[in-house]
């Protein structure tokens, strides 16, 4: 198989459905697209209705186009990351990995258009992000969450907005930065440089205003970005949570119970925004995200300092702080589903508590006037 059926292949793949966000090549399964949130076989002529193991590995083999490091990583990790372009159509992020001895491949379509706060109607919080000056920001959540093309977002304001250095480190580059106000200098993975500690290392000698991390995946990458923040850097970040306020038992995890007293101080004193998000089916097809927005305030860094106890929750400080640009997932929403962007059954379905979700899908309705049960002629018993 050349690299010209190879770029055929990706290429139908692509334009089978509108809004194809990851391509999936597994063994005994057709050529697949995730469209809309479903995975859906694609026809190709000829037709493959189960790719086998052989194949598999040849569009492996194509995608690593004979790189020492992914082959080695491969080979003994059992998975590689890597980037590929389709010239003049798509670049993707490409996962290799190895499953019962064979080779399966997902490949995440990368967006080669900026995003903007405004195009992806995030909410105000992220615009100030980009106005901060020093400190972390976490933007957390599952794979596939959109957490890159936020972060994207965010850096964009920062280069509309922002004279300043921005390095990032990334594994691969996602989204290419113009120079625009700012300067960007972007950094792979592999091609530039090794870990993302080491990476981050160098970056502190390199003049940086704000540094991207595309994953703070260990200990020592979390303690120089801890450095790299209390020394007046804006670290921007991304963990795997589900909500934001678990991000902070996540860092914590990383780090000895002798360490913990003192992580908690840095972290108090360095943390400006933790957001979580979620990514849910929208009526009429397409998705629309949630946010879980955790802000710096007194409350905030009082129970980072010492731990969450009863009515003084990452949770209830949330709820008690909307005006500080705060919200959690529940009552976000809750939002969407009053401006009609999601179904009751999504929001019960995504939601983290559904008790508040419920209460609150009922005062929707009842502000509506629609009906908020299903149970009808109950009449009381005189007898």
């Amino acid at each position: 198989m050349r690299k010209q059926e190879i770029d055929f292949i990706l290429t139908r793949m692509l334009d089978a459905y509108s809004s194809v966000s990851d391509l999936n090549i597994t063994v005994g399964k057709p050529f697949q697209v995730e469209s809309a949130g479903q995975l859906v076989g694609v026809d190709l002529d000829p037709p493959f209705e189960e790719l086998t193991p052989f194949q598999t590995e040849i569009f492996s083999l194509n995608l690593v186009n004979g790189d020492r490091r992914l082959t080695e990583t491969l080979l003994k990790e059992g998975s590689c990351d890597s980037a590929y372009a389709l010239p003049g159509k798509a670049r993707f992020r490409v996962n290799i990995f190895s499953q019962r001895s064979k080779y399966s491949i997902v490949l995440r379509q990368l967006s080669t258009k900026i995003p903007s706060c405004k195009d992806l109607n995030l909410p105000e919080p992220f615009y100030k992000m980009a106005q901060e000056k020093n400190g972390i920001i976490f933007v957390t959540g599952s794979t596939g969450s959109g957490k890159s093309t936020s972060l994207a977002a965010v850096l964009n304001e920062m280069n509309e907005t922002k004279a300043a250095h921005i390095v990032t480190l990334e594994d691969p580059v996602e989204f290419s930065h113009p120079h625009k106000k700012a300067t960007f200098n972007q950094r792979e993975m592999g091609n530039d440089f090794d870990t993302f500690a080491s990476g981050l290392r160098a970056a502190l000698r390199q003049g940086p205003k704000v540094i991207l991390i595309g994953e703070m995946r260990d200990r020592e990458t979390v303690d120089i970005g801890l450095s790299a923040a209390e020394t007046g850097h804006l670290v921007v970040s991304t963990l795997h949570t589900v909500d934001a306020g678990q991000s902070i038992d996540r860092i914590l995890g990383m780090f000895s119970i002798e360490e913990e007293k003192q992580i908690r101080i840095r972290l108090a004193g360095t943390i400006r925004w933790i957001v979580c998000q979620r990514l849910l089916p929208k009526v009429g097809g397409g998705r629309v995200a949630a946010f879980d927005i955790i802000g710096s305030n007194m409350r905030i860094r009082d129970t980072i300092l010492n731990g969450e106890s009863e009515g003084k929750t990452y949770y209830e400080i949330q709820q008690a702080s909307k005006s500080f640009g705060m919200v959690t997932f529940d009552d976000h929403m809750i939002e969407l589903y009053e401006k009609g962007l999601i179904t009751e059954e999504t929001a019960l379905a995504y939601c983290s508590r559904k008790g508040i979700v419920g209460r609150g899908v009922d005062m929707v309705k009842s502000k509506r006037g629609e009906a908020t049960t299903d149970i009808e002629n109950l009449e009381m018993d005189m007898s």
